[in-house]
């Protein structure tokens, strides 16, 4: 075993009993249970499966690393850094703003973490297969399930780290198979595609036969083909040129390709695409025409139940989610969520550091009547301790992710925060895939198949799927203008339909660690990226945004929901002020200057540190000035993978290496 532990893919980690948390409690490594013995139990072979799901809620896996570490900066989600320090530190805070250092300990804590949890995997595969009692309908179920984590797993690794080692046999005794090199990922998500489909056959629907959301389901086999497919029939950068791929430069018309001359960013061919998205329709099909995943009514009401740690069993709108334990795991509500700013006489320990931001801009493209935009963004803080619900001041970089909200926590989660003095896990689940997802994903499918007016085997046109997502998000006496029109005028082509669900995926999603993928296998990344900074630019520039937010408070309300939102003057000041309260807002950049005539103008502080911040953040990826704008990509075009940890590497007996230019 310890030769195991040193090899790449167990680094530190071995196959041992995990604290973890759910159903998925002090599990025992397959290698300590008598070898093929426990495959001929179903009670047995299931205690392997949760082992898997066990490895997903450690901090360097799903409880952290992969939901809020490595999906930063966006145009909708950044890393708390603003500095020129802080945003090359050799932490999660360079990372996200594309300086990682393979020197941050963290990677192949990650690294090891997840080749555990494939290890694992394949243990459960090999030894179901060769199972006398694999023909029964429970040890199918349990096949599907590690099929389908084995392929989640590969697939974040992959979006992450590029290419990287396939292994889908346990570790051998003789120790031959240890030590395995790096394989092209497109070879990886053809394989994970073909095991998500034999998955799919083999488990149910939510719902069925005792199963929750918090395990691998045929809806979920399904949605996360399609994810598999759609980022493989994209962009990403490559070890080297493939022949019969098409560079990103070579297909943006129009606009700036973004392609490194030693590192390419490619996608598959025309004939390539088409199959794959022609899988990926196949797949979103079914789970709309024969699954029973629905959207919930209300989108504010999904996340409650979220925060209130429990399952949505009537829509069933979340097909999977990692389980994670109150006061075991889990960092939803504390790296990203509503901010407790110190101890709360109500809410006890200021158990939130809220490093995952939502950027200025991101909130403003919100159409003022999208009810989202309050469920998603939250521009203030509970501060001190009475926890006021208090405005975070001029917040370029300052507003918290509000779907994660301690408001709304349970009365258990009150009291174990009211008796802890140190950070502790949350509990709430992370939320890997929701049906608003899977009907996105269905109208890019469509649509570029068939145009906004085609339909799949489901009855769908693409022109509905947008529809559906749309009409939850606005007040029905809005649906004529914000949904039927705003649909229809979409559809006047493809390019302005894909156009629309480039927004509609980040207006509906940000915040859960999906946008980063989304713009790099569109080739969108430094673009979209750039022309947020650029939308604050020019706001300040232009004096778009109000010096001073204006807002009335609740006077019988609690101390924490102070604000009346109602009252909130997002755009500008009020004539009449009477009643109001104020906070400094975005347009406080600028400072009054009195000219040598005498007259007054309005000019940026360049002391003012969210301003200045333009000149720093992205600065792995491209180089931008605060008056200048867009400057030029940086170093390597495209860089938007991360490297392999400098010990993993070390421990790999020369089989890995990084690439890249790291």
């Amino acid at each position: 075993m310890k030769k195991i532990l040193k090899s790449f893919a167990f680094a530190g980690v071995g196959m041992l009993s995990l604290a973890s948390c759910s159903d998925f409690l002090d599990q025992t490594s397959p290698s300590e249970m008598f070898g093929d013995v426990v495959f001929q139990s179903e009670s047995s072979t299931e205690e392997t499966i949760n082992l898997i799901y066990s490895g997903m809620v450690l901090d360097h896996t799903y409880g952290c690393r992969i939901p809020l570490n490595f999906a930063t900066n966006t145009d909708c989600e950044l890393i708390d850094a603003i500095t020129d320090e802080t945003t090359q530190n050799a932490n999660e805070r360079g990372l996200g703003n594309y300086v990682p250092s393979s020197s941050w300990n963290r990677l192949p804590q990650n690294w090891s973490n997840m080749y555990t949890m494939i290890e694992n995997a394949n243990i459960a595969i090999e030894g179901i297969n060769n199972s006398p009692i694999k023909d029964n309908a429970k040890m199918k179920y349990l096949l599907g399930e590690a099929l389908t984590i084995r392929a989640m797993v590969y697939y974040d690794l992959i979006k992450n780290y590029g290419d990287v080692p396939l292994k889908l046999e346990a570790a051998k005794a003789d120790g031959s198979n240890l030590y395995v090199a790096k394989t092209d990922r497109d070879v990886i998500m053809d394989q994970l595609l073909k095991d998500l489909q034999q998955a799919a056959d083999l488990l149910p629907w939510a719902g069925q036969a005792g199963y929750t959301t918090e395990h691998a389901t045929k809806g979920f086999a399904l949605g996360l083909a399609a994810r598999i497919a759609l980022a493989e029939a994209g962009y990403s950068i490559r070890e080297s040129r493939k022949e019969g791929y098409v560079d990103l430069s070579e297909k943006r018309e129009g606009q700036q390709g973004y392609s490194d001359a030693t590192y390419p960013t490619m996608r598959p061919g025309d004939a390539k695409r088409q199959e794959l998205y022609e899988l990926a329709l196949d797949c979103l099909n079914k789970i709309i025409a024969e699954g029973p995943h629905k959207l919930n009514p209300s989108f504010d009401d999904e996340w409650t139940l979220s925060n209130q740690l429990k399952l949505d069993q009537t829509y069933y709108e979340n097909l999977f989610e990692v389980a994670h334990g109150l006061n075991m795991s889990g960092e939803m509500g504390y790296t990203a969520g509503v901010r407790m700013s110190s101890i709360s006489t109500h809410f006890g320990y200021s158990n939130s550091s809220g490093k995952v931001k939502i950027p200025a801009p991101f909130f403003y493209s919100y159409d003022p009547e999208d009810t989202r935009r309050d469920v998603t963004c939250a521009p203030y803080e509970l501060r001190d301790a009475t926890s006021t619900q208090t405005f975070t001041n001029n917040p370029f970089n300052g507003i918290y992710v509000a779907k994660w909200d301690v408001r709304k926590m349970p009365e258990n989660w009150l009291q174990m925060n009211k008796a802890v003095s140190q950070k502790t896990g949350y509990g709430i689940n992370w939320i890997v895939m929701r049906y608003s997802d899977v009907l996105l994903m269905y109208a890019e499918v469509v649509n570029e198949l068939f145009g906004p007016t085609g339909a799949g085997n489901c009855g769908l046109t693409a022109k509905d799927a947008l529809a559906q997502v749309r009409q939850r998000a606005f007040p029905a006496a809005a649906h004529a203008t914000k949904v039927a029109d705003y649909v229809n005028n979409a559809a006047a082509s493809k390019t302005a339909f894909f156009n629309a669900i480039v927004d509609e995926r980040a207006w509906e999603l940000a915040g859960e660690a999906i946008r980063k993928y989304d713009l790099v296998r569109w080739g969108l990344l430094i673009d979209k990226s750039v022309a947020m900074l650029d939308s604050y630019r020019n706001a300040i520039a232009n004096d778009a945004y109000p010096s001073k937010l204006f807002y009335k408070e609740n006077a019988t309300a609690e101390e924490w929901y102070k604000i009346d939102y109602a009252s909130v003057c997002w755009y500008a000041e009020p004539e009449d002020q009477t009643g109001y309260k104020s906070a400094s807002w975005l347009g406080g950049v600028k400072k009054e200057v009195t000219q040598e005539d005498g007259t007054k103008v309005k000019e940026i502080d360049d002391t003012n540190a969210n301003y200045a911040s333009l000149n720093f953040l992205f600065r792995g990826l491209f180089h931008y000035d605060k008056y200048a704008g867009f400057q030029g990509t940086a170093g390597v075009v495209n860089r938007h993978l991360i490297p392999i940890g400098t010990t993993t590497i070390t421990n790999s007996n020369g089989t890995l290496q990084n690439s890249y230019g790291f």
